[in-house]
């Protein structure tokens, strides 16, 4: 049976995927992207029914094409997010064949390139790009027995409140997806427990300008990555035209705050004394950032109206003040637990050299300790914008550089022939 050949393979068709074609189209070099589902299927399925973006139109976005349907201030809803990536890859033909599941990656014995199965059968590829993202297994931590009764499911199952059975709940995890997830429902009228733990809190936007456009001015979506700070929890929304997240405010509209959750025995969690400390922290990123904003204008001579209410904090919530380290979640009448802890990753179709012991990518802005082997996708992986749209392109860009100039190095012949 004869072998399909490319020069490299995506396997991926997210934003990372996509971004990866356009540049290798770019430099002429045949590729394939393989998509197990849909065109940026997790915008799609993987997120709950009132999802933004969390960065504006005119930010989250690829260089060469606008939102059609969102002006450029908008946060714009999942679905048309996953439309507009589906529609870049229309327009730059990126050959992208969806349905088809890549299982294993192999290098090749005794020659350059890999040997790669899928459920329609062998590639042969030089390079193989894993443009997977991170998001990949939903990570619940093993806390609370099953046996309890309740309804446990991970902020990438929630929908909406609807799906919700009746009675409080509580959301593990205050980052973008739990504070969000918390906010909706306590609008809904649920009675919300939140267990925040350490994070930054930008402000939405300060004198007239996005956080994103603040970042930028400030150098700090450039920003590498420093050990630990890949795992930073960020606080921010684009919900409802977008506001700066504020857990005082949770706290003031009936949302009971609490430490870092720990541990689960005879009915009640456990959570850490750390809430006002963690608090604290957030505020004092909050507050450095309006710092180093007022600092640029000033230096600079912009005109920009200033904002001195963006200084002023509510009081201090009771459930700050005097925490509550433990919780009867029957007493609390808790019937369901939301976890917003994240994603782990599985490259366990990739049978090359290229993890740590963790398996985890070992890489270097995305060029893998495996030669030939490339990740794109990841957090930080080469600035603290890596993640966002705009970001994973200018990735992208990087990958398909280092691949084109270790394609030129293997084209090269001496001029008189091989020694």
């Amino acid at each position: 049976m004869s072998v399909e050949k490319t020069e490299v393979l995506v396997v991926g068709a997210g934003q990372a995927g996509i971004a990866m074609s356009e540049h290798l189209r770019s430099y002429g070099i045949p590729h394939i992207v393989l998509e197990r589902n849909r065109v940026a299927e997790r915008w799609r399925s993987c997120r709950w029914d009132s999802l933004v973006a969390n960065g504006p139109a005119w930010h989250d976005r690829f260089p060469g094409l606008d939102f059609s349907e969102d002006g450029p201030d908008d946060f714009v809803p999942k679905e048309r997010v996953a439309d507009y990536l589906a529609a870049y890859a229309q327009k730059i033909e990126a050959p992208v064949r969806c349905g088809v599941e890549v299982r294993d990656v192999r290098r090749k014995q005794g020659e350059t390139g890999f040997h790669i199965e899928t459920s329609e059968g062998a590639i042969e590829a030089e390079s193989v790009v894993a443009a997977t993202g991170p998001f990949q297994i939903p990570v619940i931590p093993p806390v609370v027995p099953e046996s309890e009764g309740l309804t446990q499911i991970h902020s990438s199952t929630y929908r909406n409140p609807d799906q919700i059975p009746e009675g409080a709940v509580l959301v593990i995890g205050a980052g973008s997806s739990g504070v969000q997830i918390a906010e909706e429902l306590m609008r809904s009228g649920r009675k919300v427990y939140l267990s925040v733990g350490p994070h930054d809190r930008p402000p939405r936007s300060y004198r007239g300008r996005d956080f994103v456009w603040w970042l930028g001015v400030l150098n700090k979506w450039d920003a590498e990555a420093t050990p630990g700070v890949e795992h930073t929890t960020i606080a921010v929304s684009g919900a409802n035209g977008g506001h700066t997240v504020d857990f005082r405010r949770f706290a003031s509209e009936g949302m009971t705050l609490l430490g870092r959750t720990e541990n689960f025995s005879d009915g009640k969690l456990t959570f850490a004394p750390d809430l006002a400390e963690n608090i604290a922290k957030g505020d004092a990123n909050y507050l450095s950032l309006l710092g180093e904003a007022d600092a640029y204008v000033t230096r600079n001579g912009l005109d920009l109206p200033e904002e001195p209410s963006a200084r002023d904090f509510l009081p201090e919530p009771e459930c700050v003040k005097h925490p509550q380290l433990e919780l009867d979640l029957k007493k609390a009448g808790i019937t369901t637990i939301i976890w917003a802890t994240g994603f782990g990753v599985d490259y366990s179709w990739l049978k090359v050299e290229a993890l740590d012991e963790n398996g985890r990518p070992h890489h270097q802005r995305g060029v893998s300790s495996e030669p030939g082997i490339y990740f794109l996708g990841l957090p930080w992986q080469t600035r603290r914008g890596s993640s966002f749209i705009w970001g994973v392109w200018h990735d992208a860009k990087y990958v398909a550089d280092h691949i084109a100039k270790q394609r030129s190095y293997m084209a090269y012949r001496p001029e008189h022939g091989e020694a």
